[in-house]
Protein backbone atom coordinates (compact mmCIF):
# COMPACT_ATOMS: atom_id res chain seq x y z
CA UNK A 1 0.00 0.00 0.00
CA UNK A 2 1.54 3.22 -1.11
CA UNK A 3 2.77 5.46 2.35
CA UNK A 4 0.57 8.37 1.30
CA UNK A 5 -2.95 5.58 1.26
CA UNK A 6 -1.83 4.35 4.75
CA UNK A 7 -1.78 7.52 6.24
CA UNK A 8 -4.56 8.58 4.87
CA UNK A 9 -7.02 5.30 6.48
CA UNK A 10 -4.80 6.50 9.36
CA UNK A 11 -6.04 9.96 10.07
CA UNK A 12 -9.76 8.99 9.29
CA UNK A 13 -9.65 6.07 11.71
CA UNK A 14 -8.51 8.14 14.59
CA UNK A 15 -10.45 10.98 13.88
CA UNK A 16 -13.92 11.91 13.45
CA UNK A 17 -16.85 14.53 13.90
CA UNK A 18 -18.42 12.69 16.74
CA UNK A 19 -17.27 10.09 18.95
CA UNK A 20 -19.30 8.20 21.77
CA UNK A 21 -17.48 6.59 24.68
CA UNK A 22 -19.53 3.72 25.14
CA UNK A 23 -22.04 1.33 23.33
CA UNK A 24 -24.81 0.67 24.94
CA UNK A 25 -28.19 1.52 24.63
CA UNK A 26 -27.77 5.35 24.51
CA UNK A 27 -24.23 5.41 22.73
CA UNK A 28 -25.35 2.92 19.85
CA UNK A 29 -28.56 4.79 19.07
CA UNK A 30 -27.14 8.20 18.60
CA UNK A 31 -24.01 6.66 16.98
CA UNK A 32 -26.64 4.82 14.12
CA UNK A 33 -28.72 7.99 14.08
CA UNK A 34 -25.80 10.27 13.76
CA UNK A 35 -24.52 7.35 11.02
CA UNK A 36 -27.47 7.57 9.14
CA UNK A 37 -26.93 11.36 8.43
CA UNK A 38 -23.59 11.03 7.06
CA UNK A 39 -21.53 11.78 10.29
CA UNK A 40 -18.41 9.95 10.56
CA UNK A 41 -18.97 7.81 14.20
CA UNK A 42 -16.58 6.60 16.19
CA UNK A 43 -18.11 4.40 19.18
CA UNK A 44 -15.60 3.34 22.23
CA UNK A 45 -16.51 0.70 23.91
CA UNK A 46 -14.66 -1.88 26.07
CA UNK A 47 -16.56 -4.93 25.62
CA UNK A 48 -17.60 -7.29 22.00
CA UNK A 49 -20.75 -7.82 21.37
CA UNK A 50 -22.56 -9.39 21.87
CA UNK A 51 -22.92 -9.63 25.96
CA UNK A 52 -25.22 -9.04 29.18
CA UNK A 53 -26.06 -6.29 30.76
CA UNK A 54 -28.03 -5.81 34.49
CA UNK A 55 -31.13 -4.54 32.62
CA UNK A 56 -34.79 -4.87 33.39
CA UNK A 57 -34.99 -5.35 29.62
CA UNK A 58 -38.58 -3.79 29.45
CA UNK A 59 -39.11 -1.19 26.17
CA UNK A 60 -41.66 1.27 26.24
CA UNK A 61 -43.46 1.44 23.02
CA UNK A 62 -42.82 5.33 23.34
CA UNK A 63 -39.70 5.14 21.56
CA UNK A 64 -40.96 2.45 18.64
CA UNK A 65 -41.63 4.17 16.07
CA UNK A 66 -38.34 5.96 16.36
CA UNK A 67 -36.20 3.00 16.34
CA UNK A 68 -38.50 1.66 13.51
CA UNK A 69 -36.99 4.99 11.61
CA UNK A 70 -33.19 3.71 12.26
CA UNK A 71 -34.06 0.58 11.21
CA UNK A 72 -34.91 -1.62 14.36
CA UNK A 73 -38.11 -3.49 14.35
CA UNK A 74 -39.81 -5.34 17.73
CA UNK A 75 -42.25 -6.19 15.34
CA UNK A 76 -40.28 -8.24 12.45
CA UNK A 77 -38.47 -9.88 15.27
CA UNK A 78 -41.32 -11.21 16.76
CA UNK A 79 -40.69 -9.47 19.95
CA UNK A 80 -42.95 -10.64 22.73
CA UNK A 81 -45.54 -7.61 23.37
CA UNK A 82 -46.67 -6.47 27.31
CA UNK A 83 -50.02 -4.89 27.39
CA UNK A 84 -50.63 -5.33 31.53
CA UNK A 85 -48.44 -4.41 34.48
CA UNK A 86 -48.41 -6.27 37.56
CA UNK A 87 -47.94 -4.94 40.81
CA UNK A 88 -47.70 -6.25 44.25
CA UNK A 89 -46.37 -6.17 47.84
CA UNK A 90 -43.74 -7.95 49.70
CA UNK A 91 -46.96 -9.92 51.23
CA UNK A 92 -48.63 -11.07 47.94
CA UNK A 93 -51.20 -8.43 47.84
CA UNK A 94 -51.42 -8.04 43.96
CA UNK A 95 -52.62 -5.44 41.44
CA UNK A 96 -53.04 -6.03 37.75
CA UNK A 97 -53.66 -2.86 35.15
CA UNK A 98 -53.29 -2.04 31.38
CA UNK A 99 -50.14 0.09 30.54
CA UNK A 100 -51.23 3.48 28.58
CA UNK A 101 -48.79 2.38 25.55
CA UNK A 102 -47.23 -1.40 26.28
CA UNK A 103 -43.91 -2.14 25.47
CA UNK A 104 -41.70 -5.33 23.79
CA UNK A 105 -39.57 -7.39 25.59
CA UNK A 106 -35.87 -8.06 24.70
CA UNK A 107 -32.41 -9.33 26.55
CA UNK A 108 -29.65 -6.39 26.13
CA UNK A 109 -27.64 -9.26 24.78
CA UNK A 110 -29.93 -9.59 21.55
CA UNK A 111 -30.54 -6.22 21.81
CA UNK A 112 -27.26 -4.07 21.59
CA UNK A 113 -25.86 -6.79 19.37
CA UNK A 114 -28.74 -6.09 16.83
CA UNK A 115 -28.30 -1.96 17.37
CA UNK A 116 -24.47 -2.43 16.57
CA UNK A 117 -24.74 -4.58 13.60
CA UNK A 118 -27.00 -1.63 12.30
CA UNK A 119 -24.48 0.77 12.96
CA UNK A 120 -21.80 -1.14 11.52
CA UNK A 121 -23.79 -1.21 8.48
CA UNK A 122 -24.10 2.55 8.37
CA UNK A 123 -20.79 2.99 9.12
CA UNK A 124 -19.85 3.51 12.43
CA UNK A 125 -16.07 2.63 13.39
CA UNK A 126 -16.36 0.80 16.96
CA UNK A 127 -13.19 0.28 19.15
CA UNK A 128 -13.26 -2.51 21.55
CA UNK A 129 -11.21 -0.22 24.39
CA UNK A 130 -11.22 2.10 27.61
CA UNK A 131 -11.12 5.84 27.32
CA UNK A 132 -8.84 7.25 30.00
CA UNK A 133 -9.19 10.78 29.24
CA UNK A 134 -10.77 13.51 27.55
CA UNK A 135 -9.33 17.16 26.68
CA UNK A 136 -10.95 19.63 25.23
CA UNK A 137 -8.37 21.77 23.61
CA UNK A 138 -9.21 24.18 21.18
CA UNK A 139 -12.20 23.71 20.39
CA UNK A 140 -11.87 19.97 19.71
CA UNK A 141 -11.68 17.00 21.76
CA UNK A 142 -8.18 14.88 22.24
CA UNK A 143 -9.04 11.45 23.26
CA UNK A 144 -6.75 8.68 25.09
CA UNK A 145 -7.42 5.12 25.20
CA UNK A 146 -5.71 1.91 27.35
CA UNK A 147 -4.19 1.07 24.74
CA UNK A 148 -2.14 4.35 24.55
CA UNK A 149 -3.90 5.62 21.19
CA UNK A 150 -5.16 9.21 20.91
CA UNK A 151 -8.07 10.10 18.84
CA UNK A 152 -9.33 13.60 18.06
CA UNK A 153 -12.83 14.47 17.14
CA UNK A 154 -15.11 17.72 17.20
CA UNK A 155 -18.07 16.45 19.73
CA UNK A 156 -18.13 13.90 22.35
CA UNK A 157 -20.75 12.19 23.56
CA UNK A 158 -20.49 10.41 26.90
CA UNK A 159 -22.80 7.06 27.31
CA UNK A 160 -20.81 5.01 29.33
CA UNK A 161 -23.35 3.98 31.98
CA UNK A 162 -24.21 4.55 35.41
CA UNK A 163 -20.05 5.01 37.05
CA UNK A 164 -16.76 5.13 35.09
CA UNK A 165 -13.69 6.44 36.23
CA UNK A 166 -13.77 8.97 34.28
CA UNK A 167 -16.70 10.53 35.98
CA UNK A 168 -14.05 10.96 38.74
CA UNK A 169 -11.33 12.89 35.94
CA UNK A 170 -14.22 14.77 35.67
CA UNK A 171 -14.93 15.38 39.00
CA UNK A 172 -18.57 14.50 38.64
CA UNK A 173 -20.35 15.85 42.13
CA UNK A 174 -22.36 12.72 42.47
CA UNK A 175 -19.21 10.24 42.30
CA UNK A 176 -18.02 11.58 45.43
CA UNK A 177 -21.12 9.36 47.21
CA UNK A 178 -21.78 5.91 48.07
CA UNK A 179 -24.85 4.99 46.73
CA UNK A 180 -26.83 1.72 48.85
CA UNK A 181 -28.28 0.49 46.21
CA UNK A 182 -27.61 -3.25 44.22
CA UNK A 183 -28.62 -4.60 41.01
CA UNK A 184 -28.99 -8.33 40.36
CA UNK A 185 -30.27 -9.91 36.93
CA UNK A 186 -30.48 -13.62 35.76
CA UNK A 187 -32.68 -15.27 32.86
CA UNK A 188 -34.64 -18.05 33.72
CA UNK A 189 -36.28 -21.12 31.63
CA UNK A 190 -38.99 -23.40 32.52
CA UNK A 191 -41.38 -20.84 34.10
CA UNK A 192 -44.98 -20.11 33.32
CA UNK A 193 -44.58 -16.49 33.23
CA UNK A 194 -47.67 -14.78 30.79
CA UNK A 195 -46.18 -13.36 27.47
CA UNK A 196 -47.97 -10.17 28.20
CA UNK A 197 -47.21 -9.18 31.42
CA UNK A 198 -44.61 -6.97 32.87
CA UNK A 199 -44.58 -7.81 36.39
CA UNK A 200 -43.16 -5.88 39.51
CA UNK A 201 -42.28 -7.58 42.65
CA UNK A 202 -41.61 -6.12 46.09
CA UNK A 203 -39.91 -7.80 49.16
CA UNK A 204 -37.80 -6.63 51.93
CA UNK A 205 -35.10 -4.59 51.18
CA UNK A 206 -36.14 -3.96 47.78
CA UNK A 207 -38.32 -5.02 44.46
CA UNK A 208 -37.82 -6.88 41.10
CA UNK A 209 -38.95 -7.07 37.87
CA UNK A 210 -40.23 -9.73 35.56
CA UNK A 211 -40.65 -10.28 31.88
CA UNK A 212 -40.21 -12.19 28.65
CA UNK A 213 -36.54 -11.98 26.40
CA UNK A 214 -36.72 -12.93 22.83
CA UNK A 215 -36.15 -16.33 23.12
CA UNK A 216 -39.02 -16.74 25.68
CA UNK A 217 -36.68 -16.89 28.73
CA UNK A 218 -38.07 -15.00 31.75
CA UNK A 219 -35.57 -12.00 33.27
CA UNK A 220 -35.74 -11.35 36.72
CA UNK A 221 -33.40 -8.10 37.71
CA UNK A 222 -33.79 -7.32 41.34
CA UNK A 223 -32.55 -3.71 43.20
CA UNK A 224 -31.83 -4.49 46.51
CA UNK A 225 -30.52 -2.36 49.41
CA UNK A 226 -26.96 -3.12 50.04
CA UNK A 227 -27.28 -3.27 54.03
CA UNK A 228 -30.24 -5.26 53.31
CA UNK A 229 -27.90 -7.67 51.59
CA UNK A 230 -25.11 -7.84 53.51
CA UNK A 231 -27.62 -8.49 56.73
CA UNK A 232 -28.64 -11.57 54.43
CA UNK A 233 -24.82 -13.05 54.57
CA UNK A 234 -23.89 -11.23 51.21
CA UNK A 235 -24.54 -14.14 49.02
CA UNK A 236 -27.42 -14.06 46.28
CA UNK A 237 -28.73 -17.95 46.99
CA UNK A 238 -28.92 -16.90 50.89
CA UNK A 239 -30.73 -13.35 50.52
CA UNK A 240 -32.88 -14.80 47.30
CA UNK A 241 -33.85 -17.15 50.00
CA UNK A 242 -34.67 -15.31 52.82
CA UNK A 243 -35.59 -12.03 51.52
CA UNK A 244 -36.91 -12.31 48.15
CA UNK A 245 -39.02 -15.60 48.32
CA UNK A 246 -40.62 -14.13 50.84
CA UNK A 247 -43.04 -12.49 47.88
CA UNK A 248 -45.05 -15.37 47.55
CA UNK A 249 -45.93 -14.44 43.43
CA UNK A 250 -41.34 -14.62 43.24
CA UNK A 251 -41.37 -17.67 45.72
CA UNK A 252 -43.58 -19.66 43.39
CA UNK A 253 -41.77 -18.34 40.18
CA UNK A 254 -37.81 -18.94 41.48
CA UNK A 255 -39.48 -22.68 42.46
CA UNK A 256 -40.47 -23.67 38.96
CA UNK A 257 -38.10 -22.05 36.52
CA UNK A 258 -34.46 -22.85 35.81
CA UNK A 259 -31.61 -20.24 35.95
CA UNK A 260 -29.72 -20.01 32.60
CA UNK A 261 -26.82 -18.38 34.00
CA UNK A 262 -23.86 -20.13 35.70
CA UNK A 263 -24.33 -16.91 38.09
CA UNK A 264 -26.26 -13.93 38.44
CA UNK A 265 -24.62 -11.29 36.70
CA UNK A 266 -24.76 -7.96 39.39
CA UNK A 267 -23.41 -4.32 39.52
CA UNK A 268 -22.84 -2.11 42.58
CA UNK A 269 -22.99 1.08 43.66
CA UNK A 270 -26.03 2.43 41.58
CA UNK A 271 -26.25 5.92 41.84
CA UNK A 272 -29.96 7.80 41.11
CA UNK A 273 -28.66 11.41 42.43
CA UNK A 274 -29.00 14.32 40.20
CA UNK A 275 -26.14 14.82 37.23
CA UNK A 276 -25.46 17.20 34.59
CA UNK A 277 -26.00 16.78 31.00
CA UNK A 278 -23.23 18.58 29.95
CA UNK A 279 -19.75 18.29 31.65
CA UNK A 280 -16.46 19.90 30.06
CA UNK A 281 -18.38 20.53 26.64
CA UNK A 282 -18.87 16.52 26.64
CA UNK A 283 -22.78 15.83 25.80
CA UNK A 284 -23.73 12.94 28.82
CA UNK A 285 -26.35 10.43 27.48
CA UNK A 286 -28.51 7.53 28.98
CA UNK A 287 -27.48 6.63 32.21
CA UNK A 288 -24.07 9.07 32.11
CA UNK A 289 -27.11 11.79 32.67
CA UNK A 290 -29.50 10.43 34.57
CA UNK A 291 -30.37 7.32 35.96
CA UNK A 292 -34.53 6.92 36.49
CA UNK A 293 -35.59 4.23 39.36
CA UNK A 294 -36.04 0.88 37.87
CA UNK A 295 -39.09 0.82 39.96
CA UNK A 296 -40.81 3.44 37.04
CA UNK A 297 -39.81 0.95 34.26
CA UNK A 298 -39.00 3.61 32.01
CA UNK A 299 -34.93 3.39 31.27
CA UNK A 300 -34.16 1.48 28.47
CA UNK A 301 -37.03 4.25 26.16
CA UNK A 302 -35.47 7.30 28.31
CA UNK A 303 -31.46 6.07 27.66
CA UNK A 304 -32.97 5.84 23.55
CA UNK A 305 -35.15 8.90 23.81
CA UNK A 306 -32.15 10.95 24.92
CA UNK A 307 -29.70 9.44 22.14
CA UNK A 308 -32.03 11.41 20.04
CA UNK A 309 -32.33 14.65 21.74
CA UNK A 310 -27.92 14.30 21.54
CA UNK A 311 -28.23 13.61 18.31
CA UNK A 312 -30.57 16.14 16.81
CA UNK A 313 -28.68 18.83 18.47
CA UNK A 314 -24.97 17.54 16.92
CA UNK A 315 -26.11 17.02 13.93
CA UNK A 316 -27.54 20.81 13.59
CA UNK A 317 -23.92 22.18 14.86
CA UNK A 318 -21.98 20.01 12.37
CA UNK A 319 -24.49 21.65 9.75
CA UNK A 320 -24.91 25.14 10.65
CA UNK A 321 -21.61 27.23 11.35
CA UNK A 322 -24.03 29.53 13.40
CA UNK A 323 -25.00 27.26 15.62
CA UNK A 324 -22.15 27.68 18.38
CA UNK A 325 -21.02 24.83 20.64
CA UNK A 326 -22.05 27.21 23.47
CA UNK A 327 -25.76 27.05 21.36
CA UNK A 328 -25.75 23.12 21.26
CA UNK A 329 -24.87 22.70 24.57
CA UNK A 330 -27.53 25.17 26.15
CA UNK A 331 -30.38 23.42 23.73
CA UNK A 332 -29.62 19.91 24.64
CA UNK A 333 -29.74 20.49 28.25
CA UNK A 334 -33.22 22.65 28.24
CA UNK A 335 -34.53 19.61 25.79
CA UNK A 336 -33.13 16.82 28.16
CA UNK A 337 -34.65 19.26 31.39
CA UNK A 338 -38.47 19.18 29.56
CA UNK A 339 -38.66 15.72 28.77
CA UNK A 340 -36.98 13.76 31.95
CA UNK A 341 -36.99 16.22 34.76
CA UNK A 342 -40.06 15.37 35.87
CA UNK A 343 -39.82 11.93 35.85
CA UNK A 344 -36.72 11.72 37.59
CA UNK A 345 -38.07 13.89 40.44
CA UNK A 346 -41.24 11.31 40.64
CA UNK A 347 -38.19 8.38 40.44
CA UNK A 348 -36.28 9.74 43.21
CA UNK A 349 -39.30 10.22 45.38
CA UNK A 350 -40.09 6.80 45.35
CA UNK A 351 -36.24 6.05 46.00
CA UNK A 352 -36.54 8.03 49.31
CA UNK A 353 -39.43 6.09 50.19
CA UNK A 354 -38.06 2.94 49.81
CA UNK A 355 -35.05 3.89 52.06
CA UNK A 356 -37.79 4.25 54.77
CA UNK A 357 -39.52 0.36 55.03
CA UNK A 358 -42.89 1.06 56.43
CA UNK A 359 -44.09 4.28 54.33
CA UNK A 360 -43.09 2.17 51.32
CA UNK A 361 -45.01 -1.08 52.53
CA UNK A 362 -48.26 1.57 53.27
CA UNK A 363 -47.47 3.21 49.91
CA UNK A 364 -47.33 -0.15 47.96
CA UNK A 365 -50.62 -0.94 50.22
CA UNK A 366 -52.20 2.28 48.92
CA UNK A 367 -51.72 1.79 45.10
CA UNK A 368 -52.59 -1.68 44.93
CA UNK A 369 -55.75 -0.79 46.53
CA UNK A 370 -56.24 1.78 43.64
CA UNK A 371 -55.86 1.21 39.53
CA UNK A 372 -56.30 5.00 38.93
CA UNK A 373 -53.84 5.64 41.43
CA UNK A 374 -51.21 3.33 39.71
CA UNK A 375 -52.53 4.60 36.21
CA UNK A 376 -51.56 8.01 37.39
CA UNK A 377 -47.84 6.94 38.30
CA UNK A 378 -46.97 4.83 35.61
CA UNK A 379 -47.77 7.74 33.51
CA UNK A 380 -46.00 10.34 35.36
CA UNK A 381 -43.03 8.52 34.91
CA UNK A 382 -43.44 7.32 31.02
CA UNK A 383 -43.36 9.78 28.13
CA UNK A 384 -45.57 10.27 24.68
CA UNK A 385 -44.66 8.32 21.45
CA UNK A 386 -41.77 9.77 19.48
CA UNK A 387 -40.75 9.72 16.08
Amino acid sequence: MPLLSFIGIFVQMNTSEVLIVGGGLAGLTAALDLASQRKRVIVVEKNQYPHHRVCGEYVSNEVKPYLERLGFSADALGLPQMDTFQLSTAKGKCIEVQLPLGGFGISRYAFDNHLFQLARQQGVVFLFDTVTDIQFVENHFIITLASKQTLTSRVVIGAYGKRSLLDKKLQRGFIQQKSPWLGIKCHYDNHDHPVNVVALHNFPGGYGGLSQTEEGSVNFCCLVQYKQFKQEGSDIKTFYQNAVSQNPWVNAFLSRATPKFERPLTIAQICFEQKNTVENHILMCGDSAGLIHPLCGNGMAMAIHSAKLAAEQVAMFLEKTTFTRTAMEAAYSKAWKNHFTKRLWMGRQLQRLMLHPQGFVWAMRTVTHSKPLLRALIKSTHGNIIT
